[in-house]
């Protein structure tokens, strides 16, 4: 078994460790995709990790943040960086986790070994990334983000970026892609931002528990609300309202992401799966949140088995066919607050 193959078994072992839902969508793409995809979250993984310890100050952050990007770059030891950080990491990081820290040189091993388009397309993800997550854990608490416009940094630092990334590689991938290039890329910060948003709304008590917040305080303000009067099971109606109001932005930005994946060549029925499934829960989970507004725990609005299994069987057979993706789009927007558009953002 060649080493290559050998780092490649490992990337697949822990991609299912750290993120079982990566590890269903990454293998539906192409065998010349598969790879990179895979190696790329788990790039970005390694960047969440440092990120979420909370036992490290911010300065130390932000220096393993740098060295971390050095690594990717290829400019500092990926043994020495894992050397230095694994043991750092606390009881709060999972295992699985930390076990992928502890191997970042077999997960750089594979960074390098792609083309230099590819290495480039990772690096500049890994870049912006850790340096605006960096900028924003400095005020990070539960008053929440200033404003929208504060809120669309923050989804294209964690997520817009990444969908930039994936546009880069597909179009290198494919010449008929490549065609749609800048429509794409365009699409694909708005795409991230609707899978991110739907996160966050999913996430607000879980984030809350943290200390951290990342709520507009200026969407909740208009109705009455202020963020930093946010508790669990004591819902506000004027809370409600702020929350329908990003509802209908999140279906906006994943109204996008349709866009997105019909401009992907309807025979690409990998990349559109990868797309779709991802897609698809994301706007059950928002069906799901604008129907119990007053949920008090992310188990409250989390899909079922059942929905996630319903969701890979209707997006593969539907995924070549652009007729039927509307349609099942307009029927899962149904009862969903109207698309809004409350900043500059695609």
């Amino acid at each position: 078994m060649t080493d290559y193959q050998t780092d490649l078994d490992y990337q697949n072992h822990i991609l299912n460790g750290v993120s079982r839902t990566f590890a269903l969508t990454i293998p539906q793409l192409p065998p010349r995709l598969y790879s990179v995809v895979g190696n790329a979250y788990l790039l970005c993984r390694i960047a969440d990790t440092i990120e979420d310890e909370p036992s490290l100050s911010l300065e130390t952050k932000q220096q393993f943040a740098q060295q971390f990007i050095q690594v990717v770059a290829g400019q500092q030891s990926s043994a020495e960086f894992a050397a230095t950080l694994t043991p750092r990491l606390s009881d709060e990081i999972l295992p699985a986790e930390r076990e992928l820290v502890s191997r970042t040189e077999t997960v750089i091993r594979l960074t390098h070994s792609y083309s230099e388009a590819q290495q480039a397309s990772l690096l500049r993800c890994v870049r912006i990334m850790m340096e605006g997550m960096s900028r924003f854990q400095q005020g990070c608490n539960r008053s929440g983000l200033p404003d929208m416009p504060a809120l669309d940094q923050y989804c294209y630092y964690v997520a817009g970026v990444v969908g930039e990334m994936l546009t880069e590689l597909f179009s290198e991938y494919s010449s008929e892609i490549a065609a749609n290039h800048d429509e794409l890329y365009r699409l694909s910060t708005s795409f991230g931002q609707g899978l991110q948003m739907t996160n966050i709304l999913k996430d607000i008590w879980d984030d809350w528990e943290r200390g951290v917040c990342w709520l507009p305080q200026s969407v909740f303000a208009e109705k009455g609300f202020t963020l930093t009067s946010l508790r669990p099971q004591q819902f506000d109606p004027a809370f409600g309202e702020g929350l329908v109001e990003l509802i209908g932005v999140a279906h906006h930005h994943l109204h996008n992401a349709l866009r997105y994946v019909l401009l992907i060549p309807a025979h690409e029925t990998g990349i559109r799966r990868f797309c779709l499934w991802a897609l698809g829960m994301a706007m059950l989970t928002l069906r799901r949140i604008s129907q119990k507004l007053d949920f008090y725990c992310g188990q409250q609005v989390k899909i079922s088995r059942r929905s996630v299994r319903a969701t890979i069987l209707i997006s593969n057979l539907s995924a070549s066919h652009d007729s039927w993706l509307k349609l099942i789009f307009a029927l899962l927007a149904r009862g969903l607050p109207a698309e809004r558009v409350l900043s500059t953002a695609s």
